[in-house]
């Protein structure tokens, strides 16, 4: 009874947390303008459309910019951050990962408004560099917390061997250190990737005259007709989001067989 009550709350919470999803498609792939049932016929013509208006091309560009950009630096930043608190104990080590932690438990809205008010006391003006500081602060903590596992999982004996033979801590860490802990390198960044091309409120608050995609795609929902371009809009990012997340997964566990250690579950 009680095993038959949790597999019931289990597909119900499933079907709740994943029925919208299964919608986009329905009707990003329906002929109609109206997003309601019964559907009018099968047509690929939102997504033909999507690629004659320019505004959602700039605000793609726009987003894939600042996702590369705030990948590559969260993950760099990430790297130095989980090789200390992995290697080295120090004072203040465990306030000082808190605080780099901090936005995993902050809401967004707070972290993006906290922004905007700094930026603005500082007389920065609001540009395509200033949501990149927003995304690699939300991104930060999920590159620490994939590289902290991979750092942990790398045998130290390899490290002091390459030392004892003559190597510099600075080549052991580029020719031993890092290419063991590639794999976890290659999950961060696709992982902060995924997180920056969906991030809506941080973009939202510190976009400038360059909308992102989500902005963008927030901004179309007033017009009733432009509804269909965004489900299939809306798909074609689902899709890319899980198809990222698969790769980010195959390369984790991948780092895991190659240095030996225990999977302990990851994205998928």
């Amino acid at each position: 009874m009680k095993s038959g009550w949790l597999r019931g709350y289990a597909i119900g919470y499933l079907l709740f947390l994943y029925a919208p999803i299964f919608l986009l498609p329905l009707f990003a792939f329906n002929e109609g303008k109206i997003i309601a049932f019964p559907l009018t016929g099968f047509s690929l013509k939102w997504f033909q459309e999507m690629a004659t208006i320019p505004e959602l091309r700039n605000a793609f560009w726009n987003s894939l910019r600042i996702a590369v950009a705030a990948s590559l630096i969260a993950t760099t930043l990430g790297v130095f951050a989980a090789r200390a608190s992995t290697r080295y104990n120090f004072r203040g080590k465990g306030a000082a990962m808190g605080l780099i932690m901090l936005p995993l438990v902050l809401p967004d809205i707070i972290l993006a408004i906290s922004l905007l008010v700094v930026l603005l006391q500082l007389g920065i003006p609001l540009t395509m560099w200033t949501v990149i500081l927003g995304h690699v602060l939300v991104c930060i903590p999920f590159t620490i917390a994939i590289l902290n596992s991979a750092f942990l999982s790398l045998d130290r004996s390899l490290e002091e061997a390459a030392i004892d033979l003559g190597e510099t801590r600075f080549s052991t860490f580029r020719l031993v250190t890092l290419p063991l802990v590639m794999p976890g390198v290659i999950s961060s960044l696709l992982i902060a990737f995924t997180i920056s091309l969906d991030e809506f409120i941080t973009s939202f608050f510190l976009t400038g005259a360059n909308p992102t995609l989500p902005v963008y795609i927030f901004s179309q929902f007033r017009y009733p007709a432009k509804v269909p371009v965004i489900m299939a809009l809306g798909t074609l990012l689902v899709l890319s989001s899980i198809l990222l997340l698969a790769i980010a997964e195959y390369f984790r566990r991948r780092g895991v067989r190659r240095q030996g250690g225990k999977d302990t579950g990851g994205f998928l």
